[in-house]
């Protein structure tokens, strides 16, 4: 099947030959080499004791599994483990600077579907490494050559039991958190927790808020309800249930809780998007700053900022590359188009709890200045952009610098950018679309972006009809 190592970790489906796919033997050696890695960084034994990292994982099958190997990896290598078990991975990257630990493993794949797993490897910060960082790894566990630890110095592992409780008050304590206002507001909400760690990890938080929550697909048993990655053509059970249960909104989270998509109570989508452009806006009308998002993501929240006031930053797709941008401007809010909310007064990183925190402030803020303010109404303040997101499935051996070339020598009068694969501006129709290469998956995707769905479909149909043909030519 698969065996995908980048610079965020290593990623692939569960069993067959190692090497070739996420077998334990592979996970072993990754797991060893990041220890390792952390060791010369920090030092075998670091001042103040034995050093110590983070492990959680979301609810996918071959979780539990995978988390015994890199306990037990970390723990030959002389580190000390404080265990989150089922957890999210902004709560585990939450628990590291908690604990002031010198790193993390966040066991999962993300949007990927039930047969993937994957380590996602953080710093002393709770962030992912850059790409230098891993790269050592890769070399490290390609080598490995270096020692385990004796039997005097094997690491003990511990659990964390308050983990997603310390993240929600970390939520809770934020002044634009306006916990009383969402109570007020006295919100009906439909979850689709994908039977995995949001099934319980959001409705903790909207406990707190005041929020009437309703949970379908709510047992984090791994046997995910539909494909986990929250785009329309999945979430038709919640755009379902909210009509028929007349809820507010419905809210849709990946199986590690770092996207977040929201439904209208007519079954529409508010639009993936659109998360970070609407909770931009609610931080943007207190907090003057920079705003940032990567280059796959709408136009729409450089709109937003200007009409603040504030400036906008793009930057490559990745979350380690959005957020080197945050910091070098300074951003007071960035993300994903994806449904990442990188908040940083609570911490650099993709958060749906903390996006849900902040989206839920801003419409009960609008719903009490009018008294019948609904989701539709809030979708139609924003500027009316639609995107679409396709992919092309990349055969073994395909030279995706070739295709790429081609296509920026077909498109050489357009405006081309390559900070990121290429993405072509055609400026006379305001529209956009970008390629690149999946740093997690075997594909090519395509981003195309218009004022109306039917042209940006278009286009991005047309783009990978290109494509193929470029491939096969």
């Amino acid at each position: 099947m698969a065996l995908i190592k980048s610079i965020s970790g290593i990623r692939g489906t569960i069993g067959g030959k190692p090497g070739e796919n996420l077998s334990p033997v592979d996970i072993v050696k990754f797991s060893c080499a990041f220890a390792r890695f952390l060791q010369k960084r920090n030092g075998t034994r670091p001042e103040g004791g034995p050093m110590r990292m983070v492990v959680g994982r979301d609810g996918r099958l071959s979780g539990p599994m995978v988390d015994d190997l890199v306990k037990g990896s970390l723990a030959g290598m002389g580190v000390d483990v404080i265990e989150t078990g089922l957890s999210t991975t902004p709560t585990v990257e939450m628990a590291v600077r908690k604990h002031a630990a010198h790193g993390g493993i966040i066991i999962t794949a993300s949007h990927n579907p039930i047969q993937w797993n994957a380590l996602k490897l953080l710093n002393e910060h709770g962030e992912f490494i850059d790409a230098a960082e891993g790269a050592e790894v890769i070399r490290l566990s390609e080598e490995m050559d270096f020692p385990f630890a004796a039997v005097e110095d094997i690491g003990h592992v511990s659990e964390d039991p308050d983990a997603l409780s310390y993240h929600i008050r970390k939520i809770e304590e934020l002044p634009l958190v306006d916990a009383g206002a969402v109570r007020k507001a006295k919100l009906k909400v439909v979850l689709d927790g994908i039977n995995s760690t949001g099934s319980f990890a959001v409705p903790a938080l909207l406990e707190k808020l005041g929020v009437e929550v309703q949970v379908i697909h709510d047992q984090p048993l791994g046997w995910f309800a539909h494909n986990p990655e929250p785009l329309p053509a999945h979430l038709a059970d919640l755009s379902r249930i909210v009509v028929e249960s007349r809820a507010d909104m419905g809210i849709s989270v990946d199986p590690d809780v770092d996207r977040l998509a929201f439904v209208c109570e007519d079954g529409s989508m508010f639009g993936e998007e659109y998360t970070l452009v609407a909770v931009a806006d609610y931080v943007l009308a207190h907090v003057k700053g920079a705003a940032v998002s990567n280059l796959s993501s709408s136009r729409a929240l450089r709109d937003v900022a200007e009409a603040h006031g504030c400036a906008y930053f793009p930057a490559a797709v990745g979350e380690v590359n959005v957020v080197a941008k945050m910091r070098e401007v300074g951003a007071v809010i960035g993300g994903e188009g994806n449904g990442g909310v990188i908040y940083p007064p609570l911490h650099y990183g993709r958060d749906a709890l903390v996006g849900i925190a902040l989206f839920l402030s801003h419409f009960a803020h609008k719903r009490m200045a009018s008294g019948t303010f609904s989701m539709t109404s809030f979708r139609a303040g924003f500027p009316a952009y639609s995107i679409s997101k396709n992919r092309v499935e990349l055969p073994t051996g395909t030279d995706v610098e070739k295709v790429l070339s081609m296509l920026k020598e077909r498109y050489r009068n357009e405006k081309i950018n390559e900070d990121d694969g290429v993405r072509i501006d055609f400026e006379a129709s305001k529209e956009w679309v970008q390629i690149r290469k999946s740093n997690t998956e075997p594909i090519m995707r395509v981003y195309a972006e218009s004022m109306d769905g039917k042209s940006a479909d278009a286009l991005g149909r047309r783009l990978v009809a290109e494509i193929d043909a470029l491939m096969h030519s």
